[in-house]
């Protein structure tokens, strides 16, 4: 029984009785909590007499004195987010030199740096400082080179952000980073204009690279065609030389010079396809009867005429 009731009383004291005593100690304004990135703007009567940029825990009955026990009922607590913040802005109008719409895309950072001046100095300093981010590029990047405009966004970056800053800063706004992302055109007829005529440029480019590379297959090949004509003269002009010089070396020697005519005279009846008849020595009779038998091959008969 006794350990139910000291977990109820536990109970009750951890989720009940803590939390309303810290929210009437807050509301007593006895202390104040400042998270990270954060800042409190006390107000009282129309009159800033605190701001609490430092993260953590603060009594304000040490910083704001008696004050502090109303700052809750009849002043005002603003709590402003410090936090590094983003914008975009799209496709902003300029011309170039050349008197081309151009568009450019503004990519930059900013974050408070005075809560006081933000809150009081301008209603609406997030748009006041995107308008003076727009006026600032088209101001300062009109007129250029077509070719800057194109190439050099680093150096349009930093042009703009030296002309945003000191009048961002007067309205409690700190600009940081400043990017150029996109440049491009504006004009739908230009800009299928510039696409026929890469086009047709990237056409020619191809084609001459083909009729190239055909120039240079050709003289590759006739040049190749030209030595081996070159070499198979030579071959031919310097055959007759060899063969006769073999065939006299050959005609020195009556056996060796009587045996390869005899192969060269067989191997020549060889290839002819001829019918070949063996007689033996001393038979003339042999030889008269079979020059006088017909020819064993039928004949093919004549065409008939229509």
């Amino acid at each position: 029984m006794l350990t139910l009731i000291a977990a109820f009383a536990t109970f009750i004291a951890s989720f009940i009785a803590v939390p309303i005593l810290f929210g009437l100690s807050r509301m007593l304004g006895f202390y104040a909590i400042v998270q990270e990135r954060r800042c409190k703007v006390y107000v009282l009567f129309g009159k800033v007499i605190s701001v609490l940029d430092e993260p953590g825990l603060h009594f304000l009955w040490a910083k704001l004195g008696w004050r502090a026990l109303f700052i809750n009922w009849v002043g005002r607590c603003y709590d402003i987010d410090l936090r590094l913040d983003q914008e975009y802005l799209r496709s902003q109008p300029v011309n170039s030199e050349e008197g081309a719409p151009m568009g450019i895309g503004i990519w930059y950072e900013m974050f408070i740096s005075d809560p006081v001046a933000y809150l009081f100095k301008n209603t609406d300093p997030r748009g006041s400082l995107a308008a003076n981010v727009s006026n600032s590029t088209v101001r300062c990047l009109s007129n250029m080179p077509l070719s800057d405009m194109m190439a050099n966004r680093h150096t349009m970056s930093q042009t703009v952000r030296s002309e945003v800053s000191p009048q961002s800063h007067d309205w409690g706004y700190r600009l940081g980073s400043i990017y150029i992302r996109k440049v491009h055109f504006r004009d739908g007829d230009m800009i299928r204009q510039i696409e026929s005529k890469v086009v047709n440029r990237l056409r020619q480019v191809t084609s001459s690279i083909k009729q190239d590379g055909t120039n240079q297959v050709n003289i590759i090949s006739s040049t190749a065609e030209r030595q081996a004509a070159v070499e198979f003269a030579k071959a031919g002009a310097i055959r007759p030389q060899i063969v006769g010089a073999t065939l006299d070396e050959i005609s020195r020697d009556p056996a060796v010079s009587e045996a390869m005519f005899n192969v060269l005279e067989t191997q020549r009846i060889l290839d002819s396809g001829a019918t070949i008849t063996l007689i033996p020595k001393g038979q003339a009779l042999l030889a008269d009867l079979l020059a006088t038998a017909p020819d064993p091959k039928p004949s093919k008969p004549a065409p008939s005429r229509p």
